[in-house]
């Protein structure tokens, strides 16, 4: 339970101290959002670090370092953002739901960022958001990362992914990368403060192009994202 305390109050710290400089330096950068960026990669390694959270990532190799991608990854642990960030070497930003732009702070931070907002209050505004969405990340080029399943597992099973954010890579053109966080939910269960020290494992898959693929078979579409997932989760952690 210490170490629960422990990593919230290191990552209440780290956020305000970071976002604060992150968002602050946006103001004036010719691509806003490059800095909370940089920022989130700090972050996200001082909070792992400072959680005692041993991890490695394996297939990096796999990647363009000079390309973008769409990476849609299994959700086990609260952990798996900062594993996210402190493992994947690029702009990367994650997708939220619309009424986070307005949350004091937090909200000021995301826009600051560079965040990709989705608004899913009805279906026209559902398709709006993701053409603005395709706009933002082709005038300005950034990564995203996102949890399809839309909430954390409590035994490691990988639910069903949802299409939602997967359809940004049918509208702007970008490669879906698989990525499996083996063993991410066990470090903490949800409602619990207890923080476990368990070895995480981040496996980064081919890129998956979306060249042949439309509105028409994204049903496809996705449940292919999500075996590639299942499959680079199953084999056992090294």
């Amino acid at each position: 339970m210490l170490r629960g305390f422990w990593a919230l109050f290191n990552a209440s710290i780290l956020t305000t101290i970071l976002g604060t400089i992150g968002a602050l330096a946006s103001i004036v950068e010719k691509k806003k959002g490059r800095t909370m960026g940089h920022c989130a990669r700090i972050w996200a390694n001082l909070i792992l670090i400072t959680s005692g959270i041993p991890y490695k990532v394996i297939g990096l190799e796999h990647l363009d370092p000079n390309n973008q991608y769409i990476f849609a990854g299994n959700h086990g642990s609260v952990f798996d953002i900062p594993l996210a960030f402190a493992t994947l070497p690029y702009w990367l930003v994650p997708v939220a739901k619309i009424e986070l732009r307005k949350t004091p702070v937090l909200g000021w931070v995301m826009n600051a960022g560079g965040h990709v907002f989705v608004d899913r209050r009805s279906h026209e505004k559902s398709i709006a958001s993701m053409k603005k969405a395709r706009d933002s990340l082709i005038k300005t080029p950034r990564s995203v990362m996102l949890w399809p399943e839309g909430s954390r597992t409590k035994d490691g099973t990988i639910a069903p992914f949802k299409r939602g954010g997967l359809l940004i890579s049918i509208e702007t053109g970008m490669p879906v990368v698989p990525v499996a966080f083996v063993n991410s939910y066990k470090l903490h269960k949800k409602g619990s403060w207890t923080v476990n020290k368990v070895a995480v494992e981040v496996r980064i898959g081919k890129p998956i192009q979306v060249n042949h693929h439309n509105e028409e078979n994204r049903k496809e579409f996705v449940t292919n994202i999500r075996d590639a997932v299942i499959q680079l989760h199953g084999s056992p952690i090294s």
